[in-house]
């Protein structure tokens, strides 16, 4: 089978982004969900989707194990106008009555789980169906880690395919790239001889792990480590490849200590093993992936509602997308296509 994982929020709200140049709230909305829409008609058709599955997202499980965790998110909620917060709140609205439109209104699979993120959803339909082919559909680079054989990630912003062998562009061609000291990952241009570094995706969990995610709030293990050590320092890069050995590199950095702007001390590898629950797409603690795993158990789509292509065209009457609409046979295809695998024991 091959899937079609949507990280949906982050789908929706990049698309919101682009709609700012629409002239009001509500022509923004419908914006956003056109370009939701249509992007994930692209890539379902494109890469053949059996079923399309929409990860929602919950109440970090993350949240409990560290206290600031996304915190700046809620700070920069709280510095909103009131006509940012008015129109945000449309957004909101928005989303929420276009996933309760695909959860009730169409044959694909819908999974929220109460405790955890999208993320983990994704990771763990992953793991659940491990002899599958699955696309990733989002902009976030944390999935870059879940790249295998037979996981992809696509980004429908920039249409960058990503996989174990490198990055590709929306024809196919090989790109050539670095990978920063942040762990974000700078696309350059095709490069027909270019080989991706081996393992760059465990570069890349390994880099954010050390260095944090500013964007989640998570703090560094190790602030000002360098990537590559010098004579009498150890760096990340060193570490890295004496990683599976666990030897004098590896130990050397692990072992380090620092002391934060409280006064507080530090053990590099202690905040290392914790950016690592955080962050890593496959550590999370075991009750957290028997949960999620249950809520993928119970709320994947094996009904047929009926009737997709007709409620479709409800759903674009009530925020006007006369353009999908029109296309309502192409999106029927995906919209009606039921849940037909095998959930791994």
């Amino acid at each position: 089978m091959n899937y079609l994982l949507i990280d949906t929020s982050n789908m929706f709200f990049r698309a919101r982004h682009v709609a700012f140049r629409a002239s009001d709230s509500w022509e923004k909305v419908g914006y956003a969900l056109h370009i939701s829409l249509s992007a994930i008609n692209k890539v379902a058709r494109k890469f053949q989707a059996d079923h399309v599955v929409f990860a929602l997202e919950g109440r970090s499980w993350r949240k409990d194990t560290y206290e600031p965790y996304k915190r700046n998110r809620a700070d920069a909620r709280a510095a909103l106008t009131p006509a940012e917060a008015e129109e945000d709140q449309l957004f909101w609205e928005t989303y929420d009555q276009f996933t309760q439109y695909l959860r009730e209104n169409t044959n694909c699979s819908v999974i929220r789980c109460a405790t955890a993120e999208a993320d983990d959803v994704i990771a763990r339909w992953i793991a659940l169906h491990p002899q599958d082919q699955h696309i990733v559909v989002s902009s976030d680079s944390d999935f870059v880690q879940l790249l295998a054989p037979n996981v992809q990630l696509y980004n429908g912003i920039t249409e960058h395919l990503f996989s174990v062998d490198g990055v590709s562009d929306a024809k196919g061609k090989r790109l050539s790239f670095t990978i920063k000291s942040d762990s974000k990952i700078q696309v350059g241009k095709p490069d027909a001889d270019f080989v991706a570094p081996l393992d760059y995706q465990k570069w890349v969990l390994f880099l954010k792990c050390m260095r944090g995610d500013p964007g989640d709030n998570v703090f560094s293990a190790y602030p000002g480590v360098r990537i590559k050590g010098t004579k009498n320092q150890v760096g990340l890069t060193e570490a890295f490849e004496d990683r599976a050995r666990k030897g004098y590199n590896w130990n050397n950095l692990i072992l380090q200590r620092w002391t934060d702007h409280e006064g507080a001390e530090h053990r590099v590898g202690d905040d290392y093993e914790r950016n690592c629950q955080l962050i890593d797409l496959t550590a999370q603690p075991q009750e957290i992936k028997d949960t999620v795993d249950q809520c993928i158990r119970e709320q994947v789509s094996h009904r047929d509602v009926g009737q997709v292509g007709v409620r479709f065209m409800r759903f674009c009457g009530r925020f006007e997308l006369n353009r999908a609409s029109e296309q309502a046979e192409q999106y029927g295809r995906w919209l009606n296509a039921t849940y037909q695998g095998v959930l791994n024991d």
